[in-house]
């Protein structure tokens, strides 16, 4: 009796061990109790998120062209040409619109025989020297009489100040006729007292123009 009561504790004991070893702690799969462990996780298929395209340097900005520092700086007038005077057409004249320039003046009066006789060198020079500004100056006279001379010598092609006055006369310091006051562009003078003749004349002018 006694050993059939310890053969029954026997198998107790090992039924009871059997029950405790099958809730091990790993997930393999256990054909006997039809388990199997979940699935690995598939790798993923989709592309991570591109960086976006970095910006291109930007291009430096064109330098802004600064001013020319060569501005032209009109020709200074001399004190000799600050007067307004009328020519014998009635057109208003300023004596500054001939600073820079080579200047002839030649001052004459109506009545003056040196002065007809030497109006034809003038006429001539006018044409061969066309960078020089030649500017006759009439006084001592009626404005009646100066037109009558222009059409006399047949000088029309020359402007001719009338300058009934004297005003012109005084501020290039001239007191008699003829007389001719050379300028240079830098605004110095000479003054030559007439009459010249054709070759005095030309000779003046290339003195003045430095040939």
């Amino acid at each position: 009796m006694i050993k059939v009561r310890a053969a029954t504790a026997l198998i107790s004991v090992a039924l009871l061990a059997c029950a405790c070893g099958g809730a091990g702690g790993d997930d393999t799969a256990d054909p006997a109790r039809g388990t199997a462990p979940p699935p690995a996780a598939a790798p993923s298929t989709s592309a991570p998120p591109s960086a976006p395209p970095s910006a291109p340097p930007s291009a430096s900005a064109p330098a802004t062209p600064t001013a020319s520092a060569d501005a032209v700086t009109p020709a200074a007038v001399p004190a000799a040409l600050a007067f307004s005077a009328r020519t014998l057409d009635g057109e208003s004249f300023q004596g500054a619109n001939l600073a820079g320039k080579p200047v002839v003046f030649w001052f004459w009066a109506p009545w003056c025989p040196k002065c007809v006789s030497e109006a034809p060198a003038v006429k001539a020079a006018t044409a061969t020297f066309g960078e020089v500004a030649f500017v006759g100056v009439a006084g001592l006279d009626t404005e009646a009489a100066m037109k009558e001379f222009v059409q006399m010598t047949r000088t029309g092609d020359i402007t001719h100040l009338a300058d009934v006055k004297g005003a012109v006369w005084t501020k290039l310091g001239v007191s008699q006729q003829s007389t001719f006051v050379f300028m240079k562009p830098d605004g110095s003078t000479t003054k030559v007292s007439g009459p010249l003749d054709q070759d005095a004349l030309d000779g003046h002018v290339r003195r003045l123009l430095g040939r």
